[in-house]
């Protein structure tokens, strides 16, 4: 078991060094001041029209361009704007917008000598990540749900049973007990969303192909995320949890003249998405981008000798070993938070309130009492 976790480490640092010697040694290459880690950092964790193969930063596998330009819909392959080269494809002319652009690493139209952005639903990096992520998550449930057709309530083994023991986990130790008798309804959403990010958290710590994407580093991932739980939150919100939005159970001169607690109870409505936006987003990307520095560490020292560059190089690999294997707590950690904090803000917006609850209280000896009594 320890060597496996050994061998894994070692693995992941090898596909996380080499990519990023790569691009530094490229970046040395043609810049004249040597590595730029700013460049590179935000290079790597930013999106991209293909992905960087080990060994060549030059080299990217291609992935689909879909604009849609003045003249109409295009389809090209982005291998065709590689190295700054401009494709023409009928009577438009696209490219990749250089540093100096407000466009920069977009795709770009060229009319009359300027640049100008087209309407672009390509297929990034980012994006066939997502795929990618819903193909795994599709195929891990698939496969528990196959087993217990098969086999019945026998216990899976390998990766069924450890995926089976996550979905567990979470139901019956987060969604049920908060939850409780609702934690059906809501649980597909909550175990879905729980396993997308853990997956796509795990994937974005492998720098190579089908890793790589920085899918909880983009801010835009994260809130499209948050943007579900706040629709669920308060599309399926009872009676209750509205009235206490605008009419909140507190004296009222704190509603009247001035309402208030009902302004600031509509604020905390989109400030509970906000920070489910940030939190996932700022822990993740902070990961990468430590992990990233450290291995930069040894291209920037390389300047300073052999001797220098040696115990710099030993220091970068051990802490970007423990970094990494920190960051495969961290992965599963945030998944559980986001998901902890989306099924406590679905709860409170279930709450009946004190006057439903007495119903149910006053109702219940009612229905029992001629069973007592028979008795």
């Amino acid at each position: 078991m320890r060597k496996s976790i050994f061998l894994t480490a070692i693995f992941a640092l090898i596909a996380l060094v080499f990519p990023l010697g790569a691009a530094a040694a490229g970046h040395e290459a043609e810049g004249e001041g040597g590595v730029n880690p700013k460049e590179i950092i935000f290079e790597h964790l930013g999106d991209g029209y293909g992905w960087e193969v080990p060994f060549n930063h030059h080299v990217r596998i291609p992935l689909p361009v879909i604009v849609w330009g003045t003249d109409g819909l295009h389809v090209f392959s982005s291998s065709k704007l590689e190295a700054g080269k401009e494709y023409v494809d009928g009577n438009a002319t696209f490219k990749l917008a250089g540093k100096d652009s407000e466009y920069k690493g977009k795709v770009v139209e060229i009319v009359n000598g300027e640049e100008i952005k087209p309407f672009d639903i390509s297929i990034t990096k980012n994006v066939c990540a997502i795929f990618i992520t819903m193909i795994l998550v599709i195929w891990g449930v698939m496969a528990v749900a196959r087993w217990h057709k098969r086999m019945g309530m026998k216990a899976p083994r390998k990766i069924t049973g450890a995926i089976e023991a996550l979905i567990m986990f979470i139901y019956d130790g987060v969604i049920k007990p908060t939850l409780k008798d609702k934690a059906p309804r809501f649980a597909p959403y909550l175990l879905t969303v729980f396993l997308f990010i853990l997956v796509m958290n795990l994937m974005g710590l492998i720098v190579i192909f089908p890793g790589g994407a920085n899918l909880t580093g983009n801010i835009a991932v994260t809130l499209v995320l948050a943007i579900f739980t706040f629709l669920i939150t308060n599309i399926f919100a009872t009676k209750h949890y509205w009235k206490e939005i605008f009419n909140p159970d507190v004296p009222w001169w704190l509603k009247w003249p001035l309402p208030i607690m009902p302004v600031i109870e509509l604020f905390g409505i989109f400030t509970k998405p906000a920070a489910l936006t940030v939190r996932l987003f700022a822990n993740m990307m902070g990961g990468h981008m430590i992990v990233i520095v450290l291995t930069l560490l040894i291209f920037i020292f390389a300047a300073m000798g052999p001797v220098v560059t040696g115990a710099t190089a030993v220091v970068s690999v051990l802490f970007s070993v423990f970094m990494l294997l920190i960051d495969v707590l961290v992965s599963f950690i945030q998944a559980y938070v986001f998901t902890m904090l989306s099924t406590i803000f679905i709860s409170l917006a279930q709450e009946d309130g004190h006057d439903h609850k007495a119903k149910e209280h006053k109702e219940v000896p009612e229905a029992v009492s001629p069973t007592l009594s028979i008795k």
